[in-house]
């Protein structure tokens, strides 16, 4: 009986010791533990409006815009956005921007995209080609240090880099490659 009763007893301390292992694995340190930093909120069909003193400055649309804790958004269904100004007949649109991509940093209130960029400019018939762009709303301008080509009804001008005004009326190329007359 003693045997019998000692057996029990190392038995139960083995099945103990067992559990006791198996249970250690589960106490994990949250602090040593992965975070999260994946988008906190997804919106589709995104209309966001932009305006000063109750009027009209931009509307971007799109059809995906992830929101991330820190505040940052993320287009990854790319992006359009009107920007307007303000004409006899009211607000009018000037020009148009479009991407593959896009990423807003909410506290410098800078917008990049990326991926078959398109800005249009309505009123001079141009249009601005080119792979990425940094749209500042704070400061009003777009720039890039990437190739682009500008298209317009007389001429194409190539270059390397680009700084110009939100509505694309102004513009500088750092470095043009490439110039053609298409009126002659």
């Amino acid at each position: 009986m003693k045997a019998m009763r000692k057996a029990w007893i190392i038995g139960l301390m083995a099945m103990m010791a067992i559990a006791g292992f198996g249970c250690k694995d589960d106490l994990k340190d949250p602090d040593k533990e992965p975070k999260y930093t994946g988008p906190t909120v997804e919106n589709h069909d995104v209309i966001t409006l932009y305006s000063d003193s109750a009027k009209l400055l931009v509307k971007l649309q799109a059809p995906v815009q992830q929101e991330f804790e820190t505040g940052d958004g993320v287009f990854p269904e790319g992006l359009y956005v009107e920007f307007f100004e303000q004409g006899v007949q009211g607000e009018q649109v000037t020009s148009t921007l479009k991407a593959n991509y896009g990423k807003q940093d909410r506290n410098q209130n800078l917008f990049e995209v990326r991926g078959n960029v398109i800005v249009d400019n309505l009123k001079k018939q141009e249009k601005l080609e080119t792979e990425e762009l940094y749209w500042d709303r704070r400061k009003a301008r777009i720039y890039t240090d990437k190739m682009v080509k500008i298209t317009s009804p007389e001429e194409v001008v190539i270059g390397q880099g680009l700084e110009a005004d939100q509505g694309f009326t102004n513009y500088r190329i750092r470095k043009v490659t490439g110039q053609f007359n298409l009126k002659e």
